[in-house]
């Protein structure tokens, strides 16, 4: 008994050494296939979420993104919208952002790039309050502490 598990292990080890020989070559083929598949993409809490609408200045482009509340399962109840600066970045940015798009701005802006301060002026019961406020290789990116309104409802039945 003590033999044939040796030869069964040393048989297993050598068809994996040739799985791994045959397909080694092929791995740089099949990863990039693999990751333009339709199901693979990034997770939003990494890269903010997908772009909602773009604000073209001369100097520099505001984009704001789509809210992120995703979670493993379900939705999360606290969530965020990444809001990005990319171009010429000024000393202070003042903006007013709409995130869902009513028509209503949700809340006011501030930041000062030089000391790297961010107020925040929330005009939506929904925004909590500053995240994530900081320089990036394209300009400057804020991400802004959202409550999900849908989550809260739903458990208020």
């Amino acid at each position: 008994m003590k033999k044939i598990k040796i030869i069964a292990g040393i048989i297993w080890a050598i068809l994996g050494l040739i799985l791994i020989l045959v397909f080694f070559p092929g791995y740089n083929r099949f990863s990039s296939a693999a990751s333009k598949l339709p199901f693979m993409k990034i997770n939003p809490r990494y890269t903010g979420g997908e772009i909602a609408f773009e604000e073209i200045s001369v100097n520099c482009t505001l984009i704001t993104r789509k809210p992120v509340f995703n979670g493993l399962f379900k939705e999360r109840k606290t969530g965020f919208v990444q809001i990005d600066w990319r171009g010429n970045i000024p000393e202070k940015i003042v903006d007013t952002i709409d995130f869902d798009a009513d028509g209503n701005p949700d809340f006011a802006i501030s930041i000062d790039t030089r000391e790297s301060t961010t107020r925040l002026d929330p005009w939506s019961k929904n925004v909590e309050g500053i995240d994530v406020s900081t320089p990036t290789s394209y300009g400057w990116a804020a991400r802004v502490k959202l409550r999900n309104e849908r989550r809260i409802r739903s458990n208020e039945w």
